[in-house]
């Protein structure tokens, strides 16, 4: 198990980002993957990891709707 912060950005189509609902959380998981496809409410739909090692996973409905979840170990 590893431990994360997680910063999460729940993100609705008629918003966009700037009005996301925010929230940082620590928690405990095999890896970003495991986390979201047991937490998350959509399927994951991107994956990156930036240059710094942070892993940024994106998850939407198809209809506007996403979330994106960026790991910190």
């Amino acid at each position: 198990m590893h431990e994360y912060e997680v910063y999460i950005e729940d993100i609705n189509p008629c918003g966009g980002d700037r009005y996301a609902q925010k929230e940082i959380i620590e928690v405990e998981a095999e890896s970003p993957e495991a986390y979201v496809k047991e937490n998350g409410r959509f399927p994951i739909l991107e994956k990156i990891e930036d240059p710094s090692g942070d892993v940024i996973i994106v998850t939407g409905d198809g209809c506007g709707n996403s979330i994106r979840y960026t790991f910190t170990e």
